[in-house]
């Protein structure tokens, strides 16, 4: 490759003079080939048919929920059934132990996350919410369970969380939430189809 000619430039600035030397041409044909794709591009994509990433990542999303959708979490009447299994709680309790005791101590007094053994809620109380939390998290920081523990785990945990309640932890964390209000056996009654 030949050398280019050092030539100077007719204007000298504070006693510094400058060389005349051209651009690489491969950097010259990287510069205009980037404007002509940019020419193509932006018409396309901005203005014309072309989705954007967003766009397409949205789409690809949405078609990827279409075939993975959630599974339906189960109703109160079934976790309550498989609540009345000892060793089903106790597991629960295993899996807290590891997994919820940074956030709501080993008692379920509460830390980071609110006492799970007191007579307030800030998401609901019933077995189905409870799990519902675990599953999805909460906007308020926590974290959501499901791409992290199985669906009975989750189950497992509910039913341990829903048993802490009524307990005395040893340094219980200020309420959080709305007072609980169990329905009285006549509403829960005639509320029942």
């Amino acid at each position: 490759m030949a050398n280019p000619p050092d030539d100077l430039l007719d204007h000298d600035y504070d006693g510094i003079r400058e060389f005349d030397n051209p651009l690489p041409k491969w950097w010259l044909y990287m510069f205009y080939g980037g404007i002509v794709a940019a020419l193509v591009y932006v018409p396309y994509y901005h203005f014309g048919p072309g989705p954007l990433p967003r766009e397409q990542w949205a789409e690809d999303m949405t078609a990827w929920w279409q075939q993975h959708p959630p599974p339906e979490l189960a109703d109160h009447a079934e976790l309550e059934a498989m609540a009345e299994d000892p060793a089903f709680v106790a597991a629960g309790q295993a899996t807290f132990n590891v997994r919820c005791m940074s956030c709501h101590a080993i008692d379920g007094g509460g830390l980071v996350g609110p006492n799970l053994t007191d007579e307030f809620t800030i998401y609901g109380q019933q077995r189905d919410q409870i799990v519902a939390v675990i599953f999805h998290g909460t906007k308020n920081g926590m974290l959501a369970w499901k791409d992290q523990l199985g669906l009975e785990e989750i189950y497992q945990v509910g039913a341990y969380v829903h048993s802490l309640r009524g307990t005395t932890p040893a340094k219980p964390k200020a309420p959080d939430g709305v007072p609980i209000v169990d329905p009285t056996p006549e509403i829960a009654a005639t509320a029942q189809p």
